[in-house]
């Protein structure tokens, strides 16, 4: 009884997600003191295998797109990205140890293999903060899409205030026969995103030396909360972020995943998240 009382109370106090996260990090912080050596190692191997940028040129944003073992949709997340009308812009893919296959010959486009697969998502992104040089920063996942002005917007607003640390953008979700599922736009609000995993990755772009990095720890399956909220929460408490209600992302929705009731139109903390509907076209 007493127990079931403190565990009311902390919930009401910091919602459900940060103490399950401050139970990860007991639980499986082993993990992540491993997994930096080898994130680190692997930074400095990629390093001297990276291609200057086209006429030595540091590009104005990087897109990082992790993967592992998706070719067909790599290939379109691939295309999404180098379509973007900001051309000032490196594409840079990183495998998680599985090989890669053929992609469009672009000199904006890097592509680079990690020695063995680790795993963790988080690492596969740092390696990918660590090695890009851009002034801002975006996340493009592996199966999903953007629409050509994502970056054009984004960086526009980051540009246009200097004291914001990452914008972020609609997700348009869609199943995979194509068919819209819904669309998710929600402005920022500490309470709302400590209670609620609405901050997406792959519609966010930060400022380079606003610092993000992503979790290490290794979530295997049933490990809640996923990596995206336990780094863009902790990410946009320290800093400034915005959101554009504009519907730049094309979020592949699997209903066959563990973690999200699609059908109750729940994001990734399992609980259904605040919606609301974008007109057509923006």
């Amino acid at each position: 009884m007493v127990k079931a009382r403190v565990k009311k109370a902390l919930r009401a106090r910091f919602g459900w997600l940060p103490p399950y996260e401050l139970r990860n990090k007991v639980l499986l912080g082993h993990t992540a003191l491993r997994i930096r050596r080898f994130e680190s190692a692997e930074v400095k191997r990629l390093r001297a295998l990276l291609p200057p940028a086209p006429d030595g040129a540091v590009p104005l944003v990087t897109t990082i797109i992790p993967t592992y073992r998706r070719p067909e949709q790599l290939r379109a997340a691939v295309d999404s990205a180098l379509a973007q009308t900001v051309r000032a812009h490196r594409v840079l893919v990183v495998d998680d140890g599985a090989g890669l296959p053929p992609l469009p010959a672009d000199p904006r486009l890097v592509a680079l293999s990690l020695s063995r697969n680790c795993a963790v998502l988080g690492v596969v992104r740092n390696v990918g903060i660590r090695l890009a040089d851009s002034r801002y920063l975006a996340f493009l996942d592996d199966d999903n899409t953007w629409a050509p002005e994502h970056l054009e917007i984004t960086v526009a607003a980051l540009e246009a205030d200097p004291k914001l640390g990452g914008v972020y953008t609609a997700l348009r979700r869609v199943l995979p026969d194509g068919t819209d599922h819904d669309v998710i736009s929600e402005g920022f609000d500490v309470r709302t995103a400590r209670e609620r995993a609405y901050l997406d990755a792959n519609a966010f772009v930060v400022r380079t030396a606003a610092g993000l990095r992503f979790s290490r720890l290794r979530r295997d399956r049933g490990v809640l909360p996923r990596e995206d909220w336990a780094s863009l929460y902790p990410f946009a408490r320290r800093h400034r972020v915005a959101h554009l209600p504009r519907g730049t992302v094309r979020y592949l929705v699997n209903p066959q995943t563990y973690y999200t009731t699609w059908d109750a139109g729940s994001d990734s903390s399992g609980r259904a998240p605040l919606r609301s509907q974008i007109p057509p076209g923006s």
